[in-house]
């Protein structure tokens, strides 16, 4: 069956070559026409060609089958999380039984109001201890060392420190989200999915397969589909100062749909998937005249300096109710190309029409001479 698609692409192929001699002017300089067709035969044997059946559906749906249990939390670092103070944060203190030391709540004031900020220079200061280091440290760093000078003036002090405003740290979600913003870090570990759910979710222009992650000057691609879909929780991060989160448009998530069909063109994929059948309603239909129902191929690219294979072309047989249960099932992926071919009448057809004109110019001529 390989051997017999093969055949019939290289036919195509060829009768697409030789088919533009026909047409004056449409010659390409410098290629014979039997370079091509040795250069065609010599790059279809690097064409893999499968038929779309319940065996190839079971693999797909194998591939597409979540290993392991998804959670926002896991695959990142997060048990020894701890926040760094930085400049602009702002902490309370409080010293039980001394609240001389303790500022009271006001009724209109708010505790960041009332709190002490990390200055400029790193430092905090408070009363018996001043110009404490802060920035880059821990709240369990600066606590310590409090008690520490505290305890020059009082005996044993019991100290409570805590941050009540977080103004030195802060990531940015940019791109297609619901609410694009800056969002801050703090003392509760913020990951790449939790940055994106704050910001609302992706919106229906998104793209969901893939984002951008920037941390200084290094940027990576995330598969975030590979996250949402397959559970691979590699795929998230655990957000720093400066991070850049960018969600990127899904223009380029299409498949093309060629050949015999209603209304050729590109169809979107959206963030549920696209599925064959649905690629050809989208187009139309197949053109009931003229359209081989056993001429449809997906055409899909593959990475030739991996696998030596220059493309994975699929055919389904659709002249039956089982094969479009297996179009419904059978999943695009981006820049796939669905090509419908012609019924062997209508393509005997379409030459002939490409040649009357020719012959009915040469008519008109020999009209001209004989008068």
């Amino acid at each position: 069956m390989a051997l017999r698609c093969k055949s019939l692409i290289t036919s195509f192929a060829f009768l697409a070559m030789t088919g533009c001699t026909i047409i004056p002017g449409s010659h390409f300089e410098g290629i014979e026409p039997g370079n091509q067709t040795t250069n065609l035969e010599q790059e279809l044997e690097k064409v893999n060609i499968q038929i779309i059946d319940s065996s190839l559906i079971s693999q797909q749906k194998n591939a597409r089958k979540a290993v392991k249990p998804i959670s926002s939390l896991v695959g990142v670092n997060t048990r020894d999380y701890q926040y760094k103070l930085g400049v602009g944060d702002v902490v309370t203190v409080g010293v039980w039984d001394h609240p001389e030391l303790t500022i009271p709540a006001g009724t209109q004031r708010t505790a960041e109001f009332d709190g002490f900020k990390v200055q400029e220079d790193g430092t905090v200061t408070y009363a018996y201890a001043s110009n404490i280091p802060a920035a880059g440290h821990t709240i369990s760093e600066l606590r310590k060392d409090l008690v520490t000078r505290l305890a020059r003036v009082i005996e044993n002090p019991q100290v409570d420190v805590k941050i009540v405003s977080f103004k030195s740290q802060k990531a940015y979600v940019t791109g297609e989200v619901k609410q694009p913003g800056v969002y801050p870090i703090t003392d509760t570990p913020l990951t790449l999915i939790d940055a994106i759910n704050q910001a609302g979710g992706l919106t229906e222009a998104a793209d969901w397969r893939t984002v951008t992650f920037t941390r200084g000057d290094k940027t990576e691609v995330i598969k975030l589909e590979d996250f949402y879909a397959n559970g691979d929780i590699s795929q998230n991060r655990l957000l720093q100062h400066g991070d850049i989160v960018h969600v990127n448009r899904n223009d380029k998530q299409k498949v093309f749909v060629l050949g015999d069909v209603n209304k050729a063109g590109s169809v979107k994929l959206n963030r549920y998937g696209l599925n064959l059948a649905e690629a050809l309603s989208d187009s139309g239909g197949l053109n009931e005249g003229t359209a081989d129902a056993n001429g449809i191929f997906v055409l899909r690219k593959s990475n030739v300096e991996q696998t030596g294979v220059i493309a994975d072309v699929y055919q389904l047989h659709a002249k039956n109710i089982a094969a479009l249960v297996l179009a419904e099932q059978f999943e695009l992926q981006p820049h796939d190309i669905v090509y419908v071919t012609s019924a062997p009448l209508a393509r005997w057809n379409r030459v002939i029409s490409l040649l009357l004109p020719s012959i009915a110019t040469v008519d008109s001529v020999d009209d001209i001479t004989a008068n």
